[in-house]
């Protein structure tokens, strides 16, 4: 404080007014405060998304508890857009939250199938580290410390590790050659193999393609291998009649095909899915059961009959039960996914013990006392914890939750107290790993990779509303509003539609189709979950057939009549829609049927079913989704083909595909952009040379998403 009084101190300085001096510094004090008043508000600001923020996102995966319940382990992607900047490695993180995660590897390549030991004491996992021709399996020392150590060398690779209860030795997977009884009859096969002087892809049954590769005849076999020095690894299936038969194979996942092994409780034998009839593709569903094998070797034991595809068996912490997921087989074209158990040593009858919900389990765990069955499955755009007994009974909400999704959950097979882990997010929070306390209602954050990020930037939580269609159904939707937004603006809508059908929209952050990207330049998204999707129980799902495009149109559009009258901040009269697979098929129906959007966009969407059904790698679903094969000339291959309704397209449209995708092959949008070529129809055409069904690639993304902005604001603005 400035002294008031005129008077000289006894240093000789006057002390009253103050000196200009100090006026100056004052000033320039004020001054400086403001700038840092300001620049704090500037900083403290949210700003818009970015693709920047939607790519650079770290994608935290699924959660693996050490059995005692103390640790958790987990892999960190942090992409880039230069793919060779990439980096995966694995974390671990106590799993009372007491501390922070903590990077496990550092290495170039990514880790995958990470298991736990019974002691608790080591992980397995797969990983294709320098020097590695072929992935194979790392062991690595938690409890000791030190460098993981490879303890695979198959010249087919090695994938999927399994303890066996005794930690003394490991199951995992290879596929290899027809025939083949060892590493050294496969390596001979791969040698005449690359010998050939011709290139050729030969079959003699479907299906011959799986989204963006050509499949082959080599099998995935399972295999055993000790752990001590010296030891090699033990095909238990060679030889068997399962699979000399021509129909034998696992489950193709987007990553690979699996079998989902399990080991026995007494270590002597495995069970894992697979199916004997693949070469039925193209004209019956095909049927996975479970089998168990010895680890001596020998024709596997089939335990489930053909009712039903069983996969990922469990078995349950204290050995007596097998758990497994099932889903029916029929004639429906969607069927609820279920948990069953059967006693162990497995010689009763199966018994669905999720039998009185008819929502699909994704993921689920038993606690460690055998007495509770915890699972994930959808609900309304959320994915919720539900409980029921261990040996059936009724399901019931674990608690309610108000917003987001949990995946991957993953129960803790020996701790002392039930340990629950499962990712967490929603579309305002990026996944992170949570312990999540069933009985109190809430989960706990382990990890907080995204947070900061997250906090940055200017989004607003998604808003749910309902209606009733004009066929009397309930539909769902969600809204994604602006940056900056202002409830007394007016924006256009968006309208996007999911692919599937048997999918859902969710309360989730997403990188093909974020629903706050698009929202940027300043647009509300309608997410409607049309008659077909997931999430409003079996039957919702069940009847979108015979009527795959129609009726899910309809729904979309008077969800999009209800949005503009619920919501005052939407101009009707701007309106545009967008889809991807089986939302860009809805697309092109709307382009055949409606002209109330002025803009489309199509990306991997059919426009004739017939050529479809012809050229994808599956069709027998969409026969029974139609009724019968197109030659018979059923009602909907003819009244409910884009193609056969050119004469009605008027609206402008933004086609993109994938050079590389076989679900929807190329072919489609190459028809579909004929056609509007011909009737000089405002289109534009993208194909990616490098990309499958998805576009993957982060610079093809970044241009995708600038590209269909561009697009957007040509129309709508």
């Amino acid at each position: 404080m400035f002294c008031q009084v005129q008077t000289r101190t006894r240093s000789g300085r006057w002390c009253g007014r103050p000196s200009v001096a100090i006026v100056r510094y004052m000033r320039l004090w004020i001054r400086s405060a403001a700038v840092m008043v300001a620049l704090a508000a500037v900083l403290a600001a949210k700003t818009p998304i970015t693709h920047e923020d939607v790519w650079l996102m770290k994608h935290v995966g699924p959660p693996v508890p050490s059995p005692d319940g103390h640790w958790v382990v987990f892999s960190v992607n942090e992409p880039a857009y230069d793919e060779s900047k990439q980096v995966s490695d694995l974390w671990i993180v106590p799993a009372n939250g007491s501390g922070p995660p903590r990077r496990l590897t550092h290495t170039k390549s990514s880790e995958t199938g990470v298991e736990w030991s019974s002691d608790s004491r080591r992980i397995a996992f797969a990983a294709q580290r320098e020097g590695d021709e072929v992935t194979q399996i790392y062991v690595l020392d938690i409890a000791s410390g030190g460098e993981a150590v490879r303890v695979t060398s198959l010249s087919t690779g090695a994938s999927a590790p399994h303890w066996r209860p005794d930690g003394q030795a490991l199951a995992f997977t290879s596929r290899v050659y027809p025939g083949a009884a060892d590493d050294a009859a496969n390596l001979k096969a791969a040698e005449e193999r690359k010998a050939r002087k011709y290139q050729a892809r030969v079959y003699e049954s479907f299906p011959i393609h799986y989204w963006d590769h050509w499949l082959d005849d080599r099998q995935i076999h399972l295999f055993v291998q000790e752990l001590h020095e010296g030891a090699t690894a033990k095909d238990l299936l060679a030889g068997t009649r399962l699979t000399a038969h021509r129909g034998y194979g696992g489950t193709e996942t987007d990553t690979g095909e699996e079998l989902g092994a399990a080991w026995a409780p007494d270590g002597q034998s495995l069970v894992f899915a697979a199916t004997a009839n693949r070469t039925e593709a193209a004209y019956a569903n095909v049927v996975f059961g479970l089998y168990e094998v010895p680890v001596t070797g020998g024709e596997p034991r089939a335990l489930t009959s053909s009712e039903g595809s069983y996969r990922r068996p469990t078995f349950s912490p204290d050995g007596h039960a097998l758990y497994a997921l099932i889903t029916k087989e029929g004639d429906r074209v969607y069927y609820a996914t279920r948990v069953a158990r059967i006693d162990w040593p497995g010689r009763g009858p199966w018994r669905t013990v999720t039998a009185s919900s008819d929502r699909t389990v994704t993921t689920f765990g038993i606690t460690p006392d055998g007495r509770t069955l915890y699972f994930l499955a959808e609900d309304a755009g959320l994915e919720k914890l539900y409980q029921v007994p261990a040996g059936g009974g009724e399901v019931r909400e674990a608690f309610r939750l108000e917003t987001g999704c949990y995946t991957n959950l993953a129960v803790a097979s020996h701790a002392a107290t039930p340990v629950l882990v499962a990712d967490w997010e929603s579309a305002t929070r990026p996944a992170e790993i949570v312990r999540i306390d069933a009985a109190a209602g809430r989960h706990q954050p382990l990890t907080e990779f995204n947070v900061v990020r997250a906090s940055e930037i200017d989004w607003l939580p998604l808003r749910h509303f309902w209606q009733t269609s004009s066929r009397g159904k309930q539909i769902h939707s969600m809204i994604a509003l602006p940056p900056d937004f202002d409830e007394h603006r007016k924006y256009p809508l968006l309208v996007v539609i999911h692919g599937g059908a048997a999918n859902m929209w969710r309360d989730q952050f997403l990188t093909r189709w974020n629903y706050h990207l698009l929202a940027a330049p300043g647009y509300v998204v309608l997410l409607t979950n049309y008659t077909g999707s997931t999430g409003f129980g079996e039957k919702f799902a069940q009847e979108i057939q015979f009527d795959p495009l129609k009726g899910p149109a309809v729904e979309i559009n008077e969800a999009a009549d209800e949005a503009i009258r619920r919501f005052p901040f939407i101009d009707g009269t701007r309106q545009a829609a967008a889809g991807a697979s089986y939302g860009g098929h809805l697309v092109n129906w709307l382009q055949a049927t409606t002209t109330r959007y002025k803009a489309l966009i199509s990306h991997a969407g059919l426009i004739d079913l017939a050529s479809q059904w012809g050229t994808s790698d599956g069709i027998y679903h969409r026969e029974v989704e139609a009724g019968g094969p197109f030659w018979e000339d059923g009602a909907v291959w003819k009244e409910q083909n884009p193609a056969r309704f050119a004469k009605n397209f008027r609206t402008p449209i933004l086609l993109s595909v994938g050079e590389r995708d076989f679900r929807v092959p190329m072919n489609q949008t190459l028809e579909n952009w004929s056609i509007l070529q011909r009737l000089q129809i405002p289109s534009k055409l993208i194909v990616w040379e490098q990309e499958n069904h998805w576009i993957s690639k982060g610079e093809d993304s970044r241009y995708f998403y600038r590209e269909v902005s561009a697009w957007l604001k040509k129309y709508l603005e």
